[in-house]
């Protein structure tokens, strides 16, 4: 992949977008590697958390490619925006955990991009905002659903309707970043982050994940039991049995082997 960049450490996975000249701007053949990256990554059962983050150090993501976009007519519009879901979906229900570390500007696609990731976290040089009303157009890769799910309708509404940019002591103020670090701390972050999620028993990490994604969308008695199910398959794993017998001998379990 050439505009896309995938690095391992361990059973942590760095996936880069590469387009620093550009700002890391989202085009249709950027969106296409992600969408091979994330599957590659789910095949993958060595990794057990990804970190998304962007080349350079202005920018994370600084939003959809304009240029691409600029001369699309309404069917051309609606395609672009489902290209761009559709990914970006795949991404927010990939099982395992997925952090977004934010290091410039996340704007339009790149916050919506940040948003489709479990986890946010940025650089103290991150700058957060949906701008596509100050160019006659919505957000098109969910940035009017994830937005208002995070912060809220009312604040979400406020942003997007100015088209106004936020800076990041603003956005951890709204909940929309979990923390906010000096730039040259941003990977040594994330990385901490993901290898404490990693090194966790993974089926139970996953379920937890499916449990909240899921459960979020039901009724309170049914996402009950949505969690009593996962609760009750983390039983028959060894993943489980080492790590209670470990706590009961007063030792430090094995690595996890997820099984």
């Amino acid at each position: 992949m050439a505009q896309v960049l995938l690095e391992k450490k361990g059973n942590v996975a760095i996936a880069s977008i590469d387009r620093p000249k550009a700002l890391n701007a989202l085009n249709s053949s950027v969106l296409d590697e992600l969408d091979a990256l994330l599957d590659a990554v789910c095949k993958d059962k060595e990794i057990r958390v990804l970190i998304l983050t962007g080349s350079g150090e202005k920018a994370f993501v600084a939003g959809a490619d304009i240029g691409e976009m600029s001369e699309l007519n309404p069917e051309e519009g609606t395609a672009f925006g489902k290209k761009g879901n559709d990914v970006f979906r795949k991404l927010e229900t990939l099982p395992i955990p997925t952090i977004a570390a934010v290091n410039g500007y996340a704007l339009g696609g790149g916050c919506e991009l940040s948003m489709a990731c479990d986890i946010r976290i940025c650089s103290d040089t991150a700058v957060f905002g949906q701008p596509e009303t100050g160019l006659g157009i919505t957000p098109g890769f969910g940035g009017t659903q994830r937005l208002a799910r995070l912060i809220g309708p009312g604040m979400a509404k406020q942003l997007i309707y100015s088209a106004k940019n936020i800076k990041a002591d603003e956005a951890l103020r709204i909940g929309l970043v979990n923390a906010v670090y000096p730039a040259e701390e941003l990977p040594a972050a994330a990385l901490k982050l993901a290898e404490t999620i990693a090194a966790n028993a993974p089926i139970a990490v996953r379920a937890c994940k499916k449990a909240i994604d899921e459960g979020l969308e039901l009724p309170m008695d049914e996402a009950i039991a949505l969690e009593e199910t996962l609760f009750g398959s983390c039983f028959g794993t060894e993943d489980q049995k080492e790590g209670m017998h470990a706590f009961l001998e007063k030792r430090r379990h094995e690595p996890y082997q997820n099984r």
